[in-house]
């Protein structure tokens, strides 16, 4: 019962979209022509009571596509090592890491009840934009997540907290930070779906999406 209590509360609460956090690390700017390092991606779920909570993490270390640019200034800034023998011997193509990450996306996004993904991200119109620019070389036709509409947590802890850097947001949040660990999409992936349940669930304990709710039920009366 409560699981069902859970996977209604999600379903209403995005409009029918499942929120999945991705971070990708990447050897550029420009995603038609810069690598994809590394993808991480977070899923979501919610309890009964209606808190968002982070559920499955997927990481991936990828080898550039063919022909991908890579420069040096953000391989120094990610500390990605191209020529580390264990990232050679685990990482995927393209197609295959997004093969790894939709597939538990589609079926979270059934088990909540919701119609598809949509990407949550710090600063999210870059890593939707690599997103997008990946699935359309790899030909892919089935892409879970909503092809533009994404929720940016640099925007939101700009306006709950003040702060728009994700180390500092999460400081605000209370959400312990390691700057060691970060720029690797995994830990920077699961911080910010950290930092993105604290302000969901921070707006629903003030009583934000239950007023909206209840304000838009009086509207249609």
């Amino acid at each position: 019962m409560s699981e069902a209590i859970a996977r209604d509360l999600m379903a209403q609460r995005f409009r029918s979209f499942l929120p999945v956090v991705v971070d990708l690390e990447t050897g550029g700017f420009d995603p038609q022509r810069d690598a994809i390092l590394e993808i991480a991606a977070v899923t979501l779920t919610m309890d009964p009571d209606g808190n968002l909570l982070p559920d499955a993490t997927y990481a991936f270390h990828l080898n550039p596509f063919e022909g991908a640019n890579i420069e040096q200034s953000a391989l120094d800034f990610t500390g990605i090592k191209l020529n580390d023998p264990l990232r050679q011997r685990v990482a995927l193509s393209e197609a295959e890491a997004l093969g790894e990450i939709f597939r538990p996306v589609r079926k979270a996004i059934k088990a909540h009840g919701c119609t598809r993904a949509v990407l949550v991200g710090h600063n999210s119109a870059f890593d939707h934009g690599f997103l997008n620019a990946a699935v359309a070389r790899c030909g892919i036709k089935r892409n879970p997540f909503h092809p533009f509409s994404s929720f940016d947590t640099a925007s939101l802890a700009g306006l709950i907290y003040g702060q728009t850097v994700l180390a500092r947001a999460c400081q605000a949040a209370g959400i312990p930070f390691d700057n060691q660990e970060a720029h690797s999409a995994r830990y920077d992936t699961e911080r910010t779906a950290d930092l993105f349940c604290a302000m969901v669930n921070r707006y629903k304990d003030l009583g934000g999406w239950a007023q909206a709710q209840r304000e838009q039920g009086m509207e249609e009366e």
